[in-house]
This record gives structure tokens, sequence and C-alpha cells, in this order.
């Protein structure tokens, strides 16, 4: 499989991790979002939205969208589980998820803050401030789920999805210097996952286009 990935890109990370924790082939294939590559023809035929990952399987086609890879990867290779079996259980996994994937990333990611400061010219610091209020307006809420249902990590003590997407906007969290020293459960879940295998090849510093 070819993997459409931006080393900085959160969303690209979730899916770098899940294909590692499955043992799963792959090859990344580098989009430098900051130089406008995902615009291009090219990849605009691959990815209509304009964005990464995008997951090029074996056969040549390809999905788009982290979440939706995610789910091709779990119902596809169900061998190493990344989703509780007990529908209550997967809903509140589900539901971590969403308050990274749904609340927190798309509000913040690349295009957005690059929207910021081009088109409606606010300031870098103005910038920083809109990043991380909705860090913490997120993590506030996630923190308190993280309460109630986290062991080593988010859920309990197996890895799930809601893990994948946690690391990768910690990461970013981190570049962007918001303290995080009121979310002693997620620091907890992250601290444990970055120290698997997994975690750590797919983190920005370990790919083919670090900078």
């Amino acid at each position: 499989m070819n993997l459409y990935s931006y080393f900085r890109s959160s969303a690209s990370y979730r899916v770098r991790i899940a294909l590692n924790l499955k043992n799963l082939p792959y090859q990344i294939i580098p989009v430098h979002l900051v130089k406008s590559e995902q615009l291009t023809e090219d990849y605009s035929t691959k990815n209509p939205s304009k964005l990464v990952p995008s997951l090029e399987l074996d056969n040549g086609k390809i999905i788009t969208q982290s979440m939706a890879i995610l789910d091709y990867l779990e119902n596809e290779y169900p061998a190493t589980p990344l989703l509780p079996n007990n529908h209550y259980d997967r809903a509140i996994v589900l539901s971590m998820c969403n308050i990274i994937a749904c609340d927190t990333h798309p509000i913040n990611n690349l295009r957005v803050l690059k929207y910021l400061t081009g088109e409606l010219k606010v300031s870098d610091e103005q910038k920083q401030d809109w990043y991380a209020h909705w860090i913490l307006v997120n993590f506030t809420a996630l923190e308190e789920l993280l309460k109630v249902h986290s062991g080593q990590y988010s859920f309990g003590d197996e890895i799930t999805w809601a893990d994948i997407c946690l690391i990768p906007q910690v990461y970013n969290a981190n570049r962007f210097k918001v303290d995080l020293t009121n979310f002693p459960n997620i620091l907890k879940v992250v601290e444990n996952c970055q120290k698997i295998e997994a975690f750590i090849i797919a983190s920005p510093e370990k790919q083919v286009d670090f900078e």
C-alpha cells in the first residue's frame, strides 16, 4: 500500500500508527502541504479534498479521510483489533475520537490557520490564541472521559483508535506550546503510548520527509 502523507499532518500520523500497530507494510509518498503539493492536478485526482492522508491499496483503489482509512483497516485486517467488541465500549472510544477528529483538528489544521492569517489578517499571537483555545476546550472534555475510562491507555489497558487520535493532537499542541499540565490523564496516556514502537516509528521525526 502507498500512504500519501505529510510528516506533520496529524491525520496522516493517525494512519501511520494504525498501519504500524497492525504490522502492515506500506510506502510513504510525501505530499508537502506547505509547498501546496496537495493542490497539484495529479494529487487532486487522487484526493478531491486536496488533503492528506490518502491510502492507495494494492489494487490501485484509493481511500481518503483518516477515519475512513482506520475503519477500512479495522475491517480488512481484524487480527489486531483497535476497537472494543462491546457496543457501549466502542461508542465511548468513538466519542473520544470525535472530540479530536471532529471538534479539534478540523478547526486547527493548516488550511484553517493559513486562512486566519491570510484572508482574515489575524496576527500570529491571535492565531496562537485560537489554536490554544480549542485545544484547551476540547482536551478538558476528553480529560473527563479519561478520568472514568482510561487505564494505561485512553480506554482501559488496550490500545484503541482513541490513542491513535490523541497522540498526534498532543504532538501538535506541544508544537504550538499549549500548556497541558492540567490534563494528567492525557499526559499519562501519551507517556505510555510513546514507549511503543508502532507510535515511535510513526512520529514526524521518523518520516522520510521530516524537516
